[in-house]
Formats: C-alpha cells, structure tokens, sequence
C-alpha cells in the first residue's frame, strides 16, 4: 500500500467520497464543506489508491495550537475492516510524532465505532466539545502522548 500526498485532480473525488459518509453524511457537511477543508493550505492530506481511486485519506495540521492535529480519517465503502484505518493512523502518528509529542483528533460524539478504534490505539479523552459541529452533536477531543510539549 502507497500513501503519497493528495493533488490537486483528486481533491473532488475525496470531498465527494468524504461528504457521502459518516460522520460527514450525519453532520450534514456537504462536498462543498469538505472540498474546503482539502483546500487549507498548512494541512497535509495523503491518500492511498485501488485501481486509480481513493481507498482512503488522512489529513494532519502541523499548525496553531494542538499541533499535531488529525482533521480527518477517512476509509471509503469497499475497503473499511482490512487495516487501512489503522495504517493511515499509524503513516500520519509517525509524521506528526517527528515533529510534537502530541497527537490530537476529535471524534464525533455518536461515532462510537471510531472511538472504540481510537481507544485500542492509544488515544485518551483530553476534552469535551458541546455541540461543536451541530446542536445535538459533541466531538470528543482525543489525545495520544510521548510526553509534554517542553
């Protein structure tokens, strides 16, 4: 399995596989919503491919205050249950990891299937955020840790 950055040409396809499953698909955040997210220029996204599509994607922001912060997983229908998830966490820890001690993601509240993924990765619940994306929908801030910042 490759993992190299996504470009340009493949960004639509993403947002579009992304916008059509969850937590996405629940959240209501459209393509549009995501092909916006791929666009922000200091988050790095890599994807992996099947026979020329995307099998799977990870974003990770080396930026602003929990540096080290993984936007986004993401496996499509077709390839979840074979270890892609875990691979794409594993590719993405190792570079965020050379660089902070720390590594951040949220979870959506009713994805409890991904928390249960996390969890047995190593993550830990760092915090709690009330109806971040939509009213009736909490994100729990995950963290995975070598050590403090200083």
């Amino acid at each position: 399995m490759k993992i190299s950055r996504l470009i340009s040409s493949d960004k639509h396809a993403a947002a579009a596989l992304m916008a059509a499953s969850d937590p996405w698909l629940k959240l209501g955040l459209g393509p549009a919503h995501c092909l916006k997210s791929l666009n922000v220029p200091f988050r790095e996204t890599y994807v992996t491919k099947a026979a020329g599509k995307i099998s799977g994607l990870v974003t990770i922001t080396m930026y602003g205050t929990f540096k080290g912060y993984i936007q986004s997983l993401f496996v499509a229908e077709g390839f979840r249950g074979e270890g892609l998830g875990g691979k794409l966490l594993a590719f993405a820890e190792k570079k965020v990891l050379a660089r902070s001690p720390n590594v951040f993601l949220c979870v959506s509240s009713f994805n409890t299937g991904a928390l249960r993924f996390y969890r047995r990765l190593g993550y830990k619940k760092a915090g709690l955020l009330k109806d971040f994306v939509r009213k009736g929908s909490d994100e729990i801030l995950l963290r995975k840790t070598t050590g403090p910042l200083l």
